[in-house]
């Protein structure tokens, strides 16, 4: 159960302290999120410890984990104006270590959270595929391009779509029940992502999605779905656990397709000697 849904089941049994924290909430959640339970206190003139008790009359520990429950929620929600309006409540000398410990955090609660046999599954199902696509459009296409890029080596059809790419639906038109639709998309949601998703289920299609939770509207789409933390410190989200989650598959084909990958690898070899396609080789 959510956050919000929690609020709007508790609300008759509120006390009107309680009652005041509920509303504010739910009225200006992009301002309450980043707030400390002081500083909520403060605002709303109830003390610090009436909001924590608050926040475990809902059924969570302590305010911090009510905190994380509600921005998973509100960062669906934020336009990029008030992600901006978040970077700059940091000092400049503060962002770095905000931003690098945020990425690893977000990568060591992927890997926590990841389920190994969802991950291994795909892993079979791209390797089983005719043709595969990678779909990653607006601020999900450098990770289509990178995952795509390395596909190339193990599989001899693979297709990136993204927005340096004519009109999606040209590209995967043929798409169909021997192929997979790898789509990656993060808050906020891209709409055609989406409506390329219901193509590629109504074409027959494996639809293979890399989201950042059980929230995201990919998982009505997809017949395999990993999720990759993407906890932002800034106006951009952290691009760092999916881009772990990237190399780990790429990893795992490899080994799965070694036989495969290592021709490939003879082949380019010689045109890469040849031709003196990398610098500094005698």
């Amino acid at each position: 159960m959510s956050i919000i849904e929690k609020l709007k089941k508790g609300d008759g049994r509120l006390s009107k302290s309680h009652r005041k924290i509920a509303a504010f909430i739910s009225d200006q959640y992009d301002k309450a999120v980043f707030m400390t339970a002081a500083r909520l206190g403060e605002v709303l003139d109830i003390s610090e410890s009436t909001v924590v008790r608050f926040a475990t009359s809902l059924g969570y520990e302590g305010y911090p984990q009510m905190q994380k429950a509600l921005k998973e929620i509100v960062r669906h929600r934020l336009t990029s104006a008030q992600r901006f309006e978040i970077s700059v409540d940091m000092a400049p000398e503060d962002t770095v270590k905000a931003v690098l410990n945020t990425d690893m955090r977000n990568i060591r609660t992927t890997l926590q959270q990841l389920n190994e046999q969802v991950f291994m599954q795909v892993v079979e199902t791209i390797s089983s595929s005719r043709s595969i696509y990678v779909l990653g459009l607006r601020s999900a296409a450098p990770l289509s391009a990178f995952f795509g890029y390395y596909l190339h080596y193990i599989f001899d059809d693979v297709r990136v779509v993204n927005a340096i790419n004519n009109d999606v639906f040209e590209i995967i038109s043929r798409i169909g029940p021997e192929d997979t639709l790898i789509a990656i998309s993060f808050p906020r949601y891209s709409s055609r992502t989406l409506e390329s998703m219901r193509f590629a289920n109504s074409r027959g299609a494996k639809v293979v999605a890399l989201t950042d939770g059980p929230l995201s509207p990919l998982h009505d789409y997809s017949d395999l779905c990993l999720d990759a933390q993407t906890e932002m410190a800034s106006f951009a989200d952290s691009m760092a656990a999916p881009m772990s989650l990237v190399n780990a598959l790429l990893a795992a084909l490899g080994v799965q397709n070694q036989d495969r990958l290592n021709d490939s690898f003879e082949q380019l070899e010689e045109i890469w000697d040849k031709y003196r396609v990398y610098a500094n080789r005698e």
